[in-house]
């Protein structure tokens, strides 16, 4: 059986979907093939992301990811909105599912970790639901 494509998508694509899309790679890679998109792009993956994603997982989204839009990826199965807050991206499909994730940008280290364990607990309840429908 093929493996499912899981979009996880953002407005701007630099931080929660960025985050999203690292975690579903080195958690669930034998399940589902992961991507992340916007409907905007930024120039880089949010900073404070980045640092501490290689802090806590040692994964260095810089050299494995970047920022893209929803054309630049895969049609996928599933599509999942990681809580925009304002206005989800349309993007010609319907959602599978929000998060509802609060933003950390711009917040302490704390606030960071707290949304990357929760995506990091998505990633993971996500991988045994898909594994539970082959």
């Amino acid at each position: 059986m093929r493996k499912l494509k899981v979009a996880f998508i953002c407005v701007h694509n630099s931080c929660r979907s960025q985050i999203a899309e690292a975690l579903g790679k080195k958690l669930a890679f034998d399940v589902f093939e992961s991507y992340s998109a916007g409907s905007e792009k930024k120039m880089q993956i949010n900073q404070d992301a980045v640092g501490i994603m290689k802090k806590l997982y040692g994964i260095d989204m810089e050299k494995t990811q970047y920022s893209k839009l929803v054309c630049d990826i895969p049609t996928p199965d599933i599509l999942i909105s990681m809580g925009c807050n304002v206005e989800c991206p349309y993007i010609g499909m319907p959602f599978d599912d929000d998060w509802g994730l609060d933003d950390p940008t711009g917040k302490s280290e704390e606030e960071y970790i707290k949304v990357i364990k929760e995506i990091e607990g998505k990633v993971l309840a996500l991988r045994e639901r898909i594994q539970g429908l082959s």
